[in-house]
């Protein structure tokens, strides 16, 4: 019996396009700077670590072009492929769990919702990063955050302008004090967003892991080469 080649051609047409190289690229480069930015996150004596801004740059411009991309990109990329209900996003995540989940060329129903959630949470982390860098007189919100400053000393001799008066002190002093706890609650805020982004990516690789073994294939490896197995 003689043995008959696979073409090319019958092996190209079992897998089809399904990311383009906007969503593959901008999903691995997020990847890295919101690592990136995450594990910079410590604070200096002078503020912020340089690694830590420039990475949340980064995050900032990527998820923006996400979110321009999920209204004009290629089927599978747009917003209106995978946005479903919730009662559809319980229904899959059921049926995924018993075995029998509905596979899907693009994002799952659940993977639909992760991404949503990923894409308002880094905007979150990015927004309030913004403002609080802003509230320390750097960054492209210097200019209208207000920022948090400590009241002026004089000159160790003594011999620096005259006192002011007790009622401008207290005014001071309570102005002083809203603007520390303006700027603890949007570093606060900056932290939170930041913790429910990383517990978000957990869940999405998780979920990832868990839908390629059901449906028997690696979407790992559908994101990094942009297509999968062909419907059957």
């Amino acid at each position: 019996m003689s043995i008959i080649p696979v073409s090319t051609k019958r092996l190209n047409e079992r897998t089809v396009a399904v990311w383009d190289p906007v969503v593959r690229y901008g999903h691995w480069a997020l990847v890295l700077a919101f690592a990136a930015a995450y594990l910079s996150g410590e604070e200096e004596a002078g503020g912020a670590d340089a690694l830590h801004v420039w990475s949340g740059y980064i995050v900032g411009v990527i998820v923006a072009v996400r979110v321009v991309w999920g209204f004009i990109g290629p089927r599978y990329a747009r917003f209106s492929d995978f946005i479903y209900g919730p009662a559809q996003i319980v229904r899959y995540l059921n049926d995924l769990v018993r075995g029998r989940g509905r596979r899907y060329l693009g994002h799952s129903p659940a993977g639909g919702a992760m991404v949503i959630a990923l894409l308002v949470c880094l905007t979150g982390t990015v927004g309030t990063g913004l403002v609080a860098y802003g509230q320390a007189g750097k960054g492209p919100l210097a200019a209208v955050v207000p920022a948090i400053v400590t009241p002026s000393h004089a000159d160790e001799d003594g011999h620096g302008a005259s006192l002011p008066s007790p009622a401008t002190r207290d005014a001071a002093s309570a102005a002083l004090a809203e603007s520390e706890r303006e700027g603890g609650t949007v570093g606060e805020l900056h932290d939170l967003f930041a913790n429910v982004t990383l517990a978000l990516a957990v869940l999405h690789v998780l979920g990832v892991g868990l839908a390629s073994f059901m449906h028997r294939e690696s979407l790992v490896k559908a994101m990094i080469f942009g297509t999968k197995r062909a419907e059957d």
